[in-house]
């Protein structure tokens, strides 16, 4: 067997133009989904050439389940405190939450002020620099990998989160995390059937399922010792009946029950069904739980995509 060396490729050979070809590329579903998974985000609404005043940025997208607006700005050179300038003007200029600078080569003073940025800001805005490199093997063609050199610390975001609720909650909250934790660790030894979320203390975690309507949810209901997993419909009432229409079929297909709510007061209506057995302060069942919910998605999945608009 002849084993080939790995070799660094020179940027400008891939991608001439920063805006022209690097942004463009960028921009594509199948590399933006790539940035998507390093932020723990679901990108859509992707534009290029962003206007902010006489200036652009150059790309402006948001997440899918947070609504967040998400910055990225690229540079195939080595950082400057120039592009960190239009980084934070621009950052400002869209009321951007998560800002992401993607570069050939990160300088040590940059990457240092993007670390004090992240430590200094609240956890409302976060920042992350990122280095991409290319690299092919004899006559392949070449492929880009993105390494991560800054970016938040999801253990401070925690303590800050901590230190706003009282004990009881800040218990409850350290359960949530753990439990969001193990469960991408799950999903990794699955080989990743759908993108994880970043975890959080939160009781939900959303999976997109490629619709602007809809999407799955988890929620954790440790009071009623019980793990809800359904469908979110944003804001169509349209995309709702149009599920609610098929309630029999549906249900046949999923193998079990589930919970039709409207919500005719409200935007959003749900529908669910229940894994029981979840306690927060007996976790030997939490991989079968765990693995449970990953099935039941995957099925979800599946089963839903004829009734989405």
């Amino acid at each position: 067997m002849k084993i080939e060396k790995l070799v660094e490729v020179n940027l400008r050979d891939i991608w001439k133009h920063e805006e022209r070809d690097f942004s463009k590329w960028l921009s594509k579903e199948e590399n933006i989904l790539e940035i998507g998974k390093i932020l723990n985000l679901s990108l859509v609404d992707v534009e290029t050439e962003k206007q902010i005043g006489s200036f652009s940025c150059d790309i402006f997208c948001r997440d899918e389940f947070s609504d967040k607006k998400i910055l990225i700005e690229n540079q195939l050179e080595a950082t400057n405190h120039c592009h960190l300038g239009e980084l934070l003007t621009y950052s400002s200029g869209l009321d951007a939450s998560i800002v992401v600078w993607i570069v050939k080569k990160a300088r040590p003073e940059h990457a240092g002020a993007i670390k004090w940025l992240n430590e200094h800001f609240d956890n409302e805005v976060s920042f992350f620099l990122i280095e991409v490199h290319a690299y092919k093997i004899g006559d392949s063609n070449p492929a880009p990998k993105f390494e991560v050199i800054e970016q938040p610390n999801d253990f401070s975001v925690q303590v800050k989160n901590n230190n706003k609720v009282g004990e009881k909650s800040k218990k409850t909250q350290n359960y949530r995390f753990e439990f969001w934790t193990l469960f991408n660790e799950i999903l990794a030894e699955k080989g990743y059937p759908f993108n994880k979320r970043k975890p959080t203390n939160n009781h939900w975690y959303d999976v997109s399922i490629g619709s602007s309507k809809c999407h799955i949810f988890i929620s954790l209901v440790n009071k009623a010792k019980k793990i809800e997993v359904g469908i979110y419909v944003n804001d169509s009432k349209e995309q709702y009946d149009a599920i609610f229409t098929h309630k029999d079929e549906f249900e046949l297909s999923m193998g079990c029950k589930f919970v039709f709510n409207r919500n005719n007061n409200k935007k959003s209506s749900t529908i669910s069904t229940f894994i029981l057995g979840l306690d927060f302060e007996h976790q030997d069942n939490y991989k079968d739980l765990m693995n449970k919910i990953i099935d039941l998605i995957l099925k979800l999945r599946s089963i839903i995509k004829p009734y989405l608009l």
